[in-house]
């Protein structure tokens, strides 16, 4: 008899070759036992190679940095497996099958490629797939249609779990009010939906609120942080000396910062310098710090110095652009997209802050603390760290007074700021007075912004901050 495929009883899965011939039950038991049948699905279920699908921005590997599960455990659709992080952004691996973790591909810090196994689960043969065709990754989608789907006339932001868990609740996402960033659709905001729909009382969303910061900690005077900082603080673990050279492979964001400033080479920079009296820009911080904090947010300097950039940004756009490879056309951008260089364990990376031009003060400031957190937990996602029209680098947190920044391509120009300083200086009348001075270095690209443009530019930012006021007429 000649027979397609046979499915065995026992501990069988399918016969790969097109035809198999046999002539009775024993001849079959002896050639199940000898070659024909392979044993790679159990008695209890049948096991998936849950692949690496594509993540977008043309990403092909990622770096393992940490993972959720382990052999042996169990895990439902939407469960988070994995942290991996590419040269762009971190990005936490989820679930699409309800089942048994039976092999993890990768180790911690082993690099992963896009389409080849994650993991094994053992999934309940009866409720997911029924062969081994059905386990084939559907094609990439492009990054467009992997966050956004036309509803409407207008963009809805979620991810594919998410549309797959509205889906099977037979939910519109039209219907469902985003609360993530941009009005993304979260999970939460599905089974919140859904418990309005069917009267079911749900558990209160993990999100973490926003705890002000304790006023004691903010009580300690200015001048000793400031000597403190001045002081290298050593390393708390004693160093190791090997003897000998060891090599590492370049990845994650040094990988990126490589691959941007190989980029950056090709630009003639050219420098500007000037130092801000921002004596009356810390008085008036200081007075809001105050009604930030009763607001749960942190107030820094930096939403002045980003909101005073942004209005200057609007007098001078050509700063706030872009040049093709073949310097032939350039693209003013509408927003500004301004980014914001921080140190972390991780490395140098740049989130931006968007569309700042109709941000508050106030409003760049619950970003900063959002983009902060994320950066210091290493899990700040792809939309934060691309799009930056323009940047700013504060590197007077460690404590430098003067840099020569370096231009982040596409973008044309950008800013180092200086540690403030309390240094003596004159007023009007000739006396010698307590100012609180910084200074901030520009770096511009010299083949379309000259000099004169970004002294100019640089001397009404500079005006914003020495008399923060002002700012008032032209804030929207």
């Amino acid at each position: 008899v000649c027979i397609h495929r046979i499915r065995s009883c026992s501990s069988i899965g399918f016969i790969k070759s097109k035809y198999v011939c046999v002539f009775d039950k024993s001849a079959l038991k002896f050639s199940h036992q000898q070659r024909l049948f392979r044993t790679s699905a159990v008695s209890f279920g049948q096991i998936v190679q849950f692949k690496l699908s594509d993540i977008g921005e043309g990403i092909t590997e990622v770096t393992v940095k940490e993972w959720y599960i382990k052999e042996g455990d169990s895990v439902s659709q939407f469960d988070s497996i994995c942290e991996v992080q590419s040269d762009k952004a971190s990005v936490t691996i989820t679930s699409r099958y309800d089942g048994i973790i039976r092999k993890l591909h990768y180790s911690i810090d082993d690099i992963a490629f896009v389409g080849k196994p994650l993991v094994d689960i053992e999934i309940d043969a009866s409720k997911g797939l029924a062969s081994e065709e059905d386990v084939v990754e559907t094609p990439p989608m492009s990054h467009e249609e992997h966050t956004h789907q036309e509803i409407k006339g207008h963009k809805t932001l979620a991810t594919p779990a998410v549309r797959r868990l509205a889906m099977e609740n037979n939910i519109k996402l039209s219907e469902v009010v985003g609360t993530g960033k941009d009005n993304r659709i979260l999970k939460e905001d599905i089974l919140n939906y859904l418990a309005k729909q069917t009267g079911a009382i749900l558990p209160p969303s993990p999100k973490a609120e926003i705890v002000p910061p304790q006023r004691k900690t903010e009580a300690v005077p200015a001048a000793p942080k400031d000597k403190a900082r001045k002081i290298p603080v050593p390393v708390s673990r004693p160093i190791a000396f090997s003897g000998k050279d060891k090599t590492e492979p370049v990845t994650g964001f040094q990988k990126a910062m490589v691959k941007t400033m190989s980029a950056a080479l090709k630009i003639p920079h050219f420098g500007y310098s000037d130092e801000i009296d921002l004596t009356q820009l810390v008085q008036l911080r200081e007075e809001l710090k105050s009604l930030a904090e009763i607001r749960g947010v942190k107030l820094s300097f930096m939403p002045f110095f980003i909101k005073a950039a942004s209005l200057g940004l609007l007098q001078y756009p050509i700063l706030n652009a872009s040049l093709d490879e073949n310097c032939q056309n350039v693209t003013y951008k509408a927003s500004h997209n301004i980014g914001v260089a921080m140190d972390t364990e991780q490395g140098l990376i740049v989130p931006n802050v968007k569309n700042v031009q109709i941000c508050s003060v106030f409003d760049i400031a619950v970003e900063l603390n959002r983009l902060q957190s994320l950066g210091s937990a290493g899990q700040l996602g792809t939309s934060d760290l691309t799009g930056g029209t323009f940047t700013l680098s504060n590197i007077g947190t460690i404590g430098g007074t003067y840099a020569k920044p370096v231009i982040l391509p596409p973008e044309v120009a950008i800013g180092a700021l200086g540690k403030i300083q309390v240094l003596p200086r004159f007023n009007g009348k000739g006396e010698v007075i307590k100012a609180q001075i910084m200074n901030v270095s520009w770096s511009a690209d010299h083949r379309i912004i000259d000099g004169a443009t970004m002294a100019r530019f640089s001397n009404l930012w500079k005006s914003y901050l020495e008399n923060p006021a002002s700012m008032l007429l032209d804030l929207k």
